[in-house]
Parts: structure tokens; sequence; C-alpha cells
């Protein structure tokens, strides 16, 4: 009788909408209600101020949360830890990644993964959006660049860097740029964004840039830069084979921005579990 509510609770004061922990719970908002209403009765205090448009925690309420959300975590750990004791890692595995760096690095590396551990599923979603692992239920993302999610704990699997490259072609009809103010004299071919990210005098530096091309593909980027049509940037998965070949040349490489983290993210206060931690590792080992 004791632990009837808690769960209710915790889920309701985490994100403040009944429906939204009904959901996460996967039971219906009345009975979350029920359970809620039930445990104010039993306490004999109120925990929850509701209204139409919000849930809110009382004095009361906010103690009674600290409190159960360290049991839950514990209860999730003693879970975890049992699991833990399996000799065979199994079950599923849900994570997210940005698309194009999913299909070149992440997906080939999962089905590796998946042939070494059998019992194991994994559930890939590719997006380039910024999904909440919490609220999705994800267990894991592959994050590149700059974090910006403090709720979320990362261990860093690899780094990438961004190049500024032209053919050979280009480079022979229109020259060579040598200093951050000339690309205003060049057609800069665009992705997503309307500048490039440098670093001078130890200051990262956003340049505004402009060109004939405006692609969300970096595929259909590369392609423009190799048949001479513009300069680009883009991470090395893009352009380092290019550049081996001959094909692209590096520009403006003293302006060079440092590598960005490529990173596995999961939420906090979540001891992972053996079949993360393994893919986390395997991950960690073949991306570096």
């Amino acid at each position: 009788m004791n632990w009837q509510g808690i769960s209710e609770f915790v889920y309701v004061a985490e994100a403040e909408s009944f429906t939204l922990a009904a959901k996460k719970l996967a039971i219906s908002t009345a009975q979350v209600s029920r359970q809620i209403t039930a445990l104010e009765h039993r306490l004999k205090v109120k925990l929850l101020y509701r209204t139409t448009r919000k849930v809110s925690l009382s004095q009361e309420g906010r103690l009674f949360y600290q409190h159960c959300r360290v049991i839950l975590d514990g209860l999730e750990q003693a879970e975890t830890a049992i699991t833990n004791l399996q000799s065979t890692p199994q079950g599923k595995i849900k994570l997210t990644a940005s698309v194009t760096y999913g299909e070149q690095q992440v997906l080939p590396l999962i089905n590796d993964f998946v042939l070494l551990h059998p019992d194991i599923q994994v559930l890939a979603h590719l997006s380039n959006q910024k999904i909440d692992l919490v609220d999705e239920g994800y267990d894991l993302a592959i994050r590149l660049g700059k974090l910006h999610d403090s709720t979320l704990m990362a261990k860093k699997l690899a780094q990438r860097t961004n190049y500024v490259c032209a053919a050979p072609a280009y480079i022979s009809k229109h020259g060579t740029p040598h200093a951050l103010s000339e690309l205003k004299q060049h057609n800069c071919l665009l992705g997503t964004l309307d500048y490039w990210r440098f670093r001078d005098n130890n200051k990262d530096k956003n340049i505004r840039v402009s060109g004939s091309i405006r692609f969300n593909s970096g595929y259909g980027l590369v392609d423009a830069a190799l048949k001479g049509i513009g300069i680009v940037q883009l991470p090395d998965y893009y352009v380092k084979d290019y550049i081996e070949q001959g094909r692209l040349i590096s520009l403006l490489d003293h302006y060079r921005e440092p590598d960005e983290g490529i990173w596995a993210v999961y939420p906090h206060n979540r001891q992972l579990s053996v079949k993360i931690r393994l893919l986390v590792d395997y991950l960690a080992v073949h991306l570096a």
C-alpha cells in the first residue's frame, strides 16, 4: 500500500502534466489521477496544485518528490544490477543519430555489433531534429559538436574536423583565398546555415558567406564542389577521401576551428545496462 501512487506522483511532478505522465506509464490519465488523489488522502497533505493550464508542486510536494525520486532511482539501479548479472546481454536498445553521420558511420557499426550480440535488438531513428530522449523513451543518442543539454550524461566517442575546400579547377579559375575577408569574393556553397565557422587569433568567428547554391544535403554540396562550382565547408566524413585523392584542395587551414566532439549521450541519473555500455564502448573503439 505504501508504494501505490509513488511512480504516478513522480512522473506528474517531472512532466507537470497528468496526460504526459499517463503516456509514459502506459496507463490512463484517470488512473494516474485516482492514484495521486489516494496518495494525498493517505498522507493527509496536498502534493499538487491543479489548474486547467498547469500542474505544480506544493511545498510539501517538493519535499516528498525529492525523497521519492531517490527511491525510484535506487529501484532502477537495483533492476539494472540484476540485469547485469545475465551472462548474455539481451533486450532492446532505442537510439537516435543525425541522418548522414548515422547512415555513413553509426548504422554499419550497429550491424556489426548485432552480429556479435544476436540477443540484442536495436531500434535506430535517424533525424536531424533534436529529440528529447526522456520524453521519447530513447536509451541513447549520438550527437555531434557542442553539447548544450546539461540534463544528459555524455561520453566522447570520437571527433570530427570541418574543412573548407574546393576543386583544383575552381582554384585555377578563381584563385585561392588566403584570408577570411576574401571569402566574399568567392562562390561559397551553403548548407542550412548562412555562415561558416572559423578560429582567428584564438577566438571563434562566424563569417557570413554567400553563393549560387544552397542545399540541405552534404552530398549535394560535395558534388557541386567536385564539379568546380564553388568552395564548401563540410565535416571530414564528407570530404576527407577527396582531399587525400587530390580531387579537393583544403583551404584556410590556419583558420580552421578546433575539432568537434562526437558524443554518446543518455539520460542523467540512469545507470547504463550491460547492453548499452557494450554498444557505447564498441562505438568508441571503432569510431575513433
